[in-house]
């Protein structure tokens, strides 16, 4: 039996962190203006077409490096060819105060240095499927940024996509870490609450999420 965790701050899972509200509304709309720029290009957002030839119902951008199943490059063959935004500093400084914040311990966050941010939107239909995140060569954790409509996100465990798992309501400004022994646990957004954004974030109707991470990959590319 799993049901929807309350809004407090809560242990979902060893080493897996939700902070409510961690995000102020003006960091908010300094985001959903990120983003908005991002989606534009020099990659634009997209629904990303799957090996198997169906395509993804949310829509994604990289930032730092692109993301296409199941591999990062620098640029993007699969759209235009174009070399993705670069990852901003400021970007970096989120990521580490999340980690700090997340575990409550400054020393948590040393070292930690994410080069990727991957942006999804989530429409009032998209879904995303229980899947792991395994594509980078880091353990490093992963930090998730939510604006706009909530959604049911559904934390399981390491070994397979079914039961365990929790279904976490992730509202926007709302924080989920990630790391240690839940860092490659499966994971998904099976339901989007339409109607449920403050339009005073900037973002009308829709989720969006934002996912850094650790690539472990040459800087280079």
């Amino acid at each position: 039996m799993n049901a929807l965790v309350p809004c407090p701050r809560t242990t979902v899972a060893p080493g897996a962190v939700h902070v409510p509200d961690w995000l102020s509304p003006a960091e908010q709309r300094s985001l959903v203006d990120a983003c908005r720029r991002w989606a534009v290009g020099p990659v634009p957002m997209r629904h990303v077409r799957l090996p198997r030839g169906g395509t993804m119902s949310v829509q994604m951008v990289g930032v730092g490096w692109h993301w296409r199943p199941y591999a990062y490059t620098r640029t993007a063959p699969d759209v235009n060819g174009a070399r993705v935004a670069p990852f901003p500093t400021w970007l970096v400084e989120y990521g580490r105060r999340a980690v700090a914040d997340a575990y409550q311990d400054p020393s948590a966050a040393a070292g930690y240095a994410p080069d990727v941010a991957l942006v999804n939107f989530y429409d009032a239909a998209a879904t995303m499927g229980l899947h792991q995140d395994r594509d980078e060569r880091s353990a490093a954790p992963v930090v998730s940024l939510s604006i706009g409509d909530s959604c049911v996100f559904r934390f399981g465990n390491t070994e397979r996509r079914g039961r365990p798992y929790t279904d976490v309501e992730l509202c926007s400004g709302d924080l989920f870490v990630f790391g240690g022994p839940s860092r490659f646990a499966y994971h998904g957004v099976p339901k989007v609450r339409p109607g449920t954004a403050d339009p005073a974030t900037g973002l009308t109707s829709g989720r969006l999420n934002i996912t850094l991470r650790v690539t472990g990959l040459a800087a280079g590319g």
